[in-house]
C-alpha cells in the first residue's frame, strides 16, 4: 500500500529532524542527563515537527537503550510507541476532545502507574482548542503531576493558552525552516525515491510550503506523477501561472490595458488556472517590488526569489511606494474576499480592472499614491497636464505629439502692455428705471435678448440623451435615469450634466462625456451646441448668492424682525 511522503519520511530520530537544532539539542541533553520537565509545550506554525519531536521524546524517554538521547529504535518500547500499541503513550486530539469530561477521564487514568514502560506520556495536540474548564481541570494535575507522568502540549496559537498553563510548562519555540534547507531536503528525498526533481523546482516547492517540512513533501508528492519535475511541472501541478506570465499581466496593468490584462486572465483561467493562487502570486510580485523600492540592497534575501532583480528593478522604477501599497492592498482585499464570492473569476476581473484604470482610487491611500506621483512628475522636470489622452475608434490610446521647442534665431513675441482704462463717471439713476414694469422674479429669470436662438425643447433634449446613450460608458449609462447621482437637462441651447461629486464626477470629466453629448446633439438637431459639467448641487435652484443682487443701486433690505 503507498504510503504518502510526510509520513514515510516522519523522523524517528533528533537527529533526523532539520531545522530545529536548538531544540532537538535541548532536550537530547536533558535525555542524556536525566533531567526532565513534567510538561513541555510545543509552539510553531505548522509542519515544524511539533508533534514529530513530542512522539521522539515519548520514545526517548521510555527508550531502554537510548543512543546519545536518541532512542534506539529497537528496542520493545520503542517499536511499541512508533506503532501505537503501548497503551501507557496517549495522543490527544484537542480539535475533537476539548471538553471538561475528556480531561477529567484523563486526570483518572494519570494517577496509575504505566504497565508498559518507565513514563506515562500524554500528547495533547492543538491545545489551544481546550475549553475554558477543560483548562482549569488541566491546571491541576499540572500543578501536582505524579512522579511517572509526563505531559507534552502542542499549539499553533500561543495566545490563546492561559498563562496559567505556559507558566506551568517548559516551553520550546518551533521554527520555520529556511527555504535553502528546505530545498536541499526535498531534493535528498527526491534521491531516495529516484524522482527527475530540478534544483529550481525544489526551490520553488520550497518557497510554496512558507516553511513546513510536511507542506514541502506534500508538494513534491503531488508532482511526483510527473517524469521530470521541472518548474513548469510544478506550475501545472499547482493550478499555478508562472512567474512570466505573472509579470506580464502586471504589465498589462502598468500600460493601463485593460483589454490585455483581461485576455492574459482569460487565458489563465482556461488554462485551469486557480483565481486565488493567481491574486496570491501577483501580491508576492507586488510585495518583491516593493521591497526593491525599500531595501534594494538586501531584496534577493527578503523577496520570494521567483523573479529576476532586473524584473524587479524594472517595475520599481515605472511606480511609486504609494501606489505599490495602494494595489497590494487591493489584490490582498480582492484575495481575502475571493473565498466568499459566488463566482471567483468575476471578483479578479474586477480587480484588474481597477488596478488597470489606475493605480489609486478614491480613498486616501489612493490620494497619496496620487500626490507621489504628481512629485516624482514635478522632481523629473516633467509637465503635468489633466487633459484626458485622445481615443482611437479601435479603442487606442493615441501618443500625445510633443510640443515643438522655440527656435534659437526667432524670438518669442512680446507680451503686449496692459491696456489702462478711465474709471467711468457714476450715473445717478433712479431705481424705477431698472424695476418699473419688470415681474417678481425679474431677479432671477432675464427675459431672452430678441435675437437669441429658439430654447429647444425638453423632448429634444431627451432624444439627444437617447442618442448618446449608445455610445456612454456603463457607468455613465446607467446614472443617466438616477436623479440622485446624475441630472442631464436643457437650458436654451446648452446642455446641462450635473453629477455628485466622486468617482462619478471624475469619469465624467475625463472620459470626454462632453463631446459625445455635443455629437449626439449635432446629429439630432443639425446644430453644434455646447454642453457643460458641473458638480450636482442638491439645494433649492431658487438660492441666489448675494452677489447676484449686488448689479443693482440703492436696493434696500428690510429688517422685518422685531419690527
Amino acid at each position: 500500500m503507498y504510503q504518502a511522503l510526510y509520513r514515510k519520511w516522519r523522523p524517528q530520530t533528533f537527529d533526523q529532524v532539520i531545522g530545529q537544532g536548538h531544540i532537538t539539542e535541548t532536550l537530547k541533553n536533558q535525555v542524556r542527563q536525566n533531567r526532565l520537565s513534567h510538561a513541555y509545550i510545543f509552539i510553531g506554525t505548522r509542519g515544524t515537527g511539533k508533534t514529530t519531536c513530542a512522539r521522539i521524546l515519548a520514545k526517548a524517554v521510555n527508550c531502554e537503550h537510548p543512543v546519545d538521547g536518541n532512542p534506539c529504535g529497537r528496542c520493545p518500547a520503542c517499536k511499541g510507541i512508533t506503532d501505537g500499541s503501548v497503551m501507557d503513550v496517549v495522543e490527544l486530539d484537542a480539535a475533537s476532545n476539548n471538553g471538561v469530561d475528556s480531561v477529567r477521564a484523563l486526570r483518572e487514568e494519570a494517577v496509575f502507574s504505566p504497565a508498559e514502560v518507565k513514563k506515562r506520556v500524554y500528547i495533547i495536540d492543538e491545545v489551544h482548542m481546550l475549553s475554558t474548564p477543560a483548562f482549569n481541570a488541566l491546571l491541576k494535575i499540572l500543578e501536582e503531576p505524579p512522579e511517572h507522568l509526563l505531559f507534552i502540549l502542542a499549539t499553533t496559537e500561543l495566545q490563546k493558552v492561559p498563562a496559567t498553563i505556559l507558566s506551568r510548562c517548559q516551553r520550546h519555540s518551533f521554527r520555520r525552516i529556511d527555504n535553502k534547507t528546505l530545498a536541499n531536503y526535498l531534493e535528498y528525498v527526491a534521491g531516495e525515491e529516484h524522482f527527475d526533481l530540478s534544483h529550481d523546482a525544489a526551490e520553488l516547492i520550497a518557497r510554496m510550503a512558507e516553511g513546513g517540512v510536511r507542506d514541502g513533501l506534500s508538494l513534491l508528492d503531488q508532482c511526483s506523477s510527473y517524469e521530470k519535475i521541472d518548474t513548469q511541472a510544478v506550475y501545472s501541478a499547482m493550478g499555478l501561472a508562472g512567474n512570466r506570465r505573472i509579470a506580464q499581466l502586471f504589465e498589462q496593468v502598468l500600460n493601463h490595458d485593460t483589454a490585455a490584462a483581461l485576455n492574459e486572465f482569460s487565458a489563465m483561467w482556461m488554462d485551469g488556472k486557480a483565481p486565488a493562487s493567481l491574486l496570491q502570486e501577483l501580491g508576492t510580485l507586488l510585495r518583491d517590488v516593493l521591497l526593491m523600492q525599500v531595501a534594494p540592497k538586501s531584496v534577493m534575501e527578503l523577496a520570494s526569489g521567483g523573479f529576476d532583480r532586473e524584473v524587479l528593478s524594472a517595475f520599481a522604477r515605472r511606480c511609486t511606494r504609494d501606489e505599490l501599497l495602494f494595489a497590494a492592498q487591493t489584490v490582498q482585499n480582492s484575495a481575502a474576499g475571493i473565498r466568499d464570492a459566488k463566482n471567483p473569476r468575476m471578483a479578479v476581473e474586477l480587480c484588474l480592472v481597477s488596478l488597470c484604470g489606475d493605480l489609486a482610487g478614491e480613498s486616501v491611500a489612493g490620494l497619496k499614491a496620487r500626490i507621489s506621483r504628481l512629485e516624482e512628475a514635478v522632481a523629473r522636470g516633467i509637465t503635468v497636464r489633466h487633459e484626458p489622452a485622445p481615443i482611437a475608434d479601435d479603442g487606442r490610446v493615441i501618443p500625445e505629439e510633443p510640443l515643438p521647442e522655440p527656435s534659437a534665431f526667432e524670438p518669442e513675441e512680446p507680451i503686449p502692455a496692459p491696456r489702462s482704462y478711465a474709471p467711468e463717471e457714476p450715473v445717478d439713476e433712479p431705481l424705477d428705471v431698472f424695476i418699473e414694469e419688470q415681474p417678481e422674479d425679474a431677479f432671477f429669470d432675464r427675459k431672452p435678448k430678441l435675437d437669441a436662438p429658439k430654447p429647444v425643447s425638453a423632448d429634444v433634449w431627451k432624444a439627444v440623451c437617447g442618442e448618446a446613450a449608445k455610445t456612454l460608458p456603463m457607468e455613465v449609462r446607467m446614472s443617466l435615469n438616477d436623479d440622485s447621482r446624475m441630472r442631464v437637462y436643457g437650458e436654451g441651447d446648452v446642455l446641462k450634466i450635473e453629477a455628485k461629486k466622486g468617482f462619478l464626477l471624475d469619469r465624467l470629466k475625463r472620459l470626454g462625456i462632453s463631446e459625445i453629448f455635443s455629437a449626439a446633439a449635432k446629429t439630432v438637431t443639425g446644430r453644434d451646441m455646447s454642453v457643460r459639467v458641473s458638480e450636482l448641487n442638491d439645494s433649492p435652484r431658487q438660492q441666489r448668492s448675494l452677489d447676484e443682487l449686488k448689479q443693482f443701486k440703492e436696493v434696500t433690505f428690510i429688517n422685518t424682525i422685531g419690527g
